[in-house]
């Protein structure tokens, strides 16, 4: 049997968005709308949907694009909740995702929406050249400025209009001065949303949210406010909590490396027990304080003690690294992958591991334990930084985090892509 897809109702700041376009609405002729706020709050699928629905009941044989960081993630966010939704409602909805393009008809229209990904400052040309009636940016503040740009100077059709979504970021990020705090001289329609504007959360699940969460990341993701983070990269960090022995048998096993030169080398064994990893052990070489440099056959020499025989899956490395990994390859013992370098993507992803109780460490890491202490933002900086002295040991943590454990695309919470 076919199970239906249903919608709940709406909040009032949803409602507000779905229909803001329409005849009746006070605010039919703005040109573009914003919403952001807190995670979970509801926004994304109310400002799609209303988006599609627009498009297919003004516009007919246009066409019109769907952005996200990238196409993955737009499939994820965007696509898949909505798609069933418009199908529901009595659309007709074909899918070509083989060439990101979907086409929605009703009421005697049918419209293209061609999907985008603004991963890069190469991604705008991809959108160069067309012309639409309309486009929709998802995750806005993700995506380069050029990318942005270019999207909104393709809607050269009359009565076109922008559609944004994005969580909050640092106060000085570009969107946050030329779009919501030049709202109005824009003609646009500034939403913003908490989780209490989505009727689709209960109050156990906004609640368990607001644990999770303290400071400025609490300020970001729960009350939705653009403030630049600050202190400590991981608060949820606590020596009596994660500071401790596997109590099982060890399944599998990774080696994650940040390798250097003149800076510190610094290498981690990850083992699984249960379910959760731990870093068993670590090679930390500083060429500064020991007064002599290694080369890559002596640091290789290190890797090879520190996997002590065991299996080892394989040895993630700073992708910087070019030589080390050839030296790794040439001696055909382990298999080596070059890390995924995502510095913001890797720190949400371990501290998620961190906050969740799914990653721990030996006594016997000191390193990696001493760095926890000093590892923090940058102060005064107009973007979300990380202070670059002792971050050795933690880089080649999220080099395992983000490389071995995250799902691609993941949602990074200080504005990054949603789970």
């Amino acid at each position: 049997m076919k199970r239906r897809w249903k919608i709940k109702p709406f909040s009032k700041k949803q409602m507000q968005v779905f229909c803001w376009w329409h005849e009746s609405s006070e605010f039919r002729d703005y040109d573009a709308i914003i919403c952001d706020g807190a995670v979970r709050s509801g926004k994304t699928f109310c400002l799609c949907l209303s988006f599609c629905i627009w498009a297919t009941l003004r516009k007919d044989g246009s066409d019109f694009a769907l952005c996200g960081k990238t196409i993955a993630s737009l499939k994820r966010n965007v696509v898949t909740p909505v798609l069933p939704a418009l199908r529901e409602l009595g659309f007709t909805v074909h899918e070509r995702l083989t060439k990101n393009t979907v086409e929605i008809s009703g009421f005697g229209h049918k419209n293209r929406f061609y999907l985008f990904g603004g991963r890069d400052e190469s991604s705008a040309s991809l959108i160069q050249g067309m012309t639409l009636s309309g486009v929709l940016l998802d995750e806005v503040v993700l995506m380069p400025r050029s990318f942005v740009e270019q999207a909104l100077a393709r809607c050269s059709v009359d009565n076109s209009k922008i559609w944004f979504s994005c969580n909050p970021a640092h106060p000085s990020h570009w969107f946050y001065e030329e779009w919501i705090k030049k709202a109005q001289e824009k003609n646009c329609l500034y939403v913003h949303f908490t989780m209490e504007d989505n009727p689709a959360l209960s109050r156990e699940i906004i609640d368990r949210y607001k644990r999770l969460y303290s400071g400025a990341f609490y300020e970001r993701f729960v009350e939705g406010r653009w403030t630049a983070v600050h202190g400590a990269v991981y608060p949820m960090f606590d020596e009596s909590v994660h500071i401790r022995e596997p109590d099982g048998e060890i399944t599998r096993r990774y080696i994650s490396c940040d390798y250097g030169t003149v800076n510190p080398s610094s290498f981690g064994l990850w083992g699984e027990c249960g379910g959760r990893w731990f870093r068993l052990r670590e090679y930390y070489f500083d060429s500064k304080t020991q007064g002599y440099s290694r080369t890559d056959e002596e640091h290789y020499s290190a890797l090879k003690e520190l996997a002590g025989g065991e299996d080892i899956e394989a040895v993630i490395v700073d992708p910087s690294a070019a030589s080390f990994i050839e030296c790794i390859r040439r001696h055909g013992e382990f298999r080596v992958i070059p890390a995924d370098n995502d510095v913001a993507g890797g720190i949400s992803a371990a501290a998620d591991m961190l906050r969740e109780g799914r990653l721990f460490f030996s006594p016997q890491c000191r390193d990696i334990i001493r760095e926890f202490g000093l590892y923090h933002w940058e102060d005064n900086s107009v973007k979300d930084k990380v202070c670059k002295q002792n971050d050795h040991a933690m880089d080649d943590m999220r080099y395992f985090v983000k490389t071995a454990l995250a799902p691609k695309d993941c949602f990074f919470a200080r504005a990054a892509e949603r789970r």
